[in-house]
Formats: structure tokens, C-alpha cells, sequence
């Protein structure tokens, strides 16, 4: 590479010593980190201090989401809650248990008012995001789940074709499937991304392009695009990775960089438009867990920022490739 790595524009540690399992952005200048130990703290980046704490339960929490005025988080244990933001702090408004204990992370489709939870048995729901109620179950029947079984749901992303919501599910076998929300059915043949006892852990998608990111336990990176008239994924390439596994790839909204969070504790940094590796980030010392960007700039570094997280306690926050 010709250019040497960046450092991060700072890094914050836990004020309880405890690994970060999740990250979010609801403005620019607030970023909620999810920990090891069950709460939720609230970093403020004009200070750089957590402002505030909220104990969710006794579970990690697995991932978080903020829609306009509730945070909704997600426990490993499987249980999803639904907080109201008020002038005291956040309120419990709902909580659901789950009979899925795992590491499929909740999505939250902002725009159709949605969260997307896994199930148990490869099953899917997609819940109204403010009242916790379920609208549409995904299920795979006997012959969708041939010849393949599809295992336990790892990753699921919804997304919009041509104006029509589709969900992307990845599974325990390397499966990815496209789900249609007027049928409740898969299309297609759900396409086989990971083999000899690889599984996927997270999955992304660009509509711009028609090209996603999808990556788990191999050694690969996997590119694919959307067949939009068969409405089928298509395997394009793989990109090598030194060592294996990933916890999250994440693209970038400008669409100039993807980003992924390794096992082995490194943030790796692409273009998107080429795929070529642009740095290999190495400030953090245990798995990498989480990655978010801000949505604008943050006023302190007059910048959009990515934030990354895990095991070892510490948030790095980076400026890099405008």
C-alpha cells in the first residue's frame, strides 16, 4: 500500500471496563455503545464522555437501533426491548422474548417502521418497530429447506428493488435468501456462499451499485450482485483476507469505502468502487465486534466518522477517505 494507515482521531474507554458488543449513531455528536454487561452508554462527542447509562438486563447486548424517538436494543439472550426517549431518560414501552439465543444481529428498517429479529428454526419475523407487534413471519418449508437445510438465521438486511421491499437472510449452512414481503416466501434458490463448515455472520448491500458484501468465519470476503429480473443473488468474487472471520461488513453511504470488523482485532478498509484493500488498522487489541458511521459531521474533527469496537473496551474513531 502507498500510503501508511491512519491513526484514529481518538479512542474512549469503557468507564466500566467492559468489551463493546454494538454500536449506533443517532446524531452526529451521540454515539450509544451497547457492553458486555448488559447497559447502554451514551458517548457524547463534543465531550468525549459517556452522558449518560442505561442497564438493559444481565445480557450483553447484541445490537442497538435508534429510530426518531426510541432506542430499541437487543440482549443475546434473544430479548428485544423498546425505550421511549423522554426528558428523564428512556423508558421501557415494550419487551419481547425471543425463543432464538444467538449472534444473528436485529435490523431496523427505518423507513417501514420495522425491526427484523431472527427466530428459532430458520424463522424471521419482522415486528412493527413501534409497537412490537409482529406484521410477517419468514419460514422456509420443507421443499425451500432442500437440498440444503438452511440452519439457525446469522444475518438478515432488508432491502428495497425497484420501490419493492426484499429481505436478504443469511444462515448457519452459508445460505443467503431473498425473501418477498407479498408472499412471505423465498424467490429463487437461495444462493451457497460459505461451504466445508463456514458460516456467514453478516451481510451488506449497495442498491446504487447492485453489489453487496457478505462474510463469517472463512478466510473470503464474498462479492455478489443481484440478478434484478430473477431477483436471485449472483457470486461475482472473493476477496482474501489474512485471517479468518469477520463480525460485521459494513458500506460506507458515500459508497467510496466498505469496511470489515475481523477476528482477529484488525479493521480492514476497501474501496468500494475498485475493492482494492486500502489499510489495514491494527489500533485495537481483541475482536472487532461492531463498526458505525455517522450520518454527518461530528463538529470536534469537522467530519463524518467511523467508529469501531470490541472486545478489548476501547472505541476507535477514524477520518478517513472523504
Amino acid at each position: 500500500m502507498a500510503l501508511l494507515p491512519p491513526d484514529p482521531v481518538i479512542c474512549l474507554r469503557s468507564p466500566e471496563q467492559s468489551s463493546y458488543h454494538s454500536l449506533c449513531f443517532r446524531t452526529p455528536e451521540h454515539l450509544y455503545a451497547g457492553t458486555l454487561k448488559g447497559t447502554v452508554q451514551l458517548w457524547d462527542l463534543q465531550t468525549n464522555r459517556v452522558s449518560y447509562q442505561l442497564t438493559v438486563g444481565s445480557s450483553s447486548i447484541l445490537n442497538l437501533a435508534h429510530t426518531e424517538d426510541a432506542l430499541i436494543t437487543q440482549e443475546k439472550c434473544g430479548t428485544v426491548k423498546l425505550w421511549n426517549l423522554t426528558d428523564a431518560g428512556y423508558v421501557l414501552q415494550h419487551e419481547l422474548s425471543n425463543d432464538h439465543a444467538g449472534y444473528c444481529r436485529m435490523a431496523c428498517d427505518v423507513q417501514a417502521n420495522a425491526v427484523i429479529m431472527p427466530r428459532d428454526k430458520s424463522t424471521v419475523s419482522v415486528l412493527c418497530s413501534k409497537t412490537m407487534t409482529e406484521t410477517i413471519r419468514f419460514s422456509p418449508t420443507a421443499d425451500e429447506e432442500q437440498p440444503v437445510p438452511f440452519g439457525s438465521v446469522m444475518c438478515v438486511l432488508p432491502v428495497t428493488l425497484d420501490g419493492q421491499r426484499y429481505l436478504m437472510a443469511g444462515y448457519e449452512s452459508g445460505l443467503i435468501a431473498m425473501w418477498d414481503y407479498r408472499t412471505g416466501r423465498v424467490i429463487g434458490t437461495p444462493t451457497l456462499f460459505a461451504s466445508d463448515g463456514d458460516c456467514l455472520f453478516t451481510v451488506d448491500y449497495d442498491p446504487v451499485t447492485n453489489r453487496g458484501i457478505c462474510g463469517g468465519s472463512s478466510n473470503n470476503l464474498s462479492v455478489f450482485s443481484v440478478d434484478r429480473k430473477a431477483l436471485q443473488l449472483v457470486p461475482k468474487s472473493k476477496i482474501p483476507i489474512k485471517n479468518a472471520g469477520v463480525h460485521r461488513v459494513r458500506i460506507r453511504k458515500d459508497l467510496k469505502v466498505f469496511s470489515s470488523a475481523g477476528w482477529d482485532g484488525r479493521l480492514r478498509i476497501f474501496s468500494w468502487k475498485s475493492l482494492r484493500p486500502l489499510a489495514v488498522l491494527t489500533e485495537h487489541k481483541g475482536e472487532l465486534l461492531d463498526i458505525a458511521y455517522s450520518e454527518g459531521r461530528v463538529t470536534m474533527w469537522k467530519a463524518p466518522v467511523m467508529a469501531a469496537a470490541g472486545s478489548d473496551g476501547q472505541i476507535s474513531l477514524w477520518d478517513l477517505y472523504k
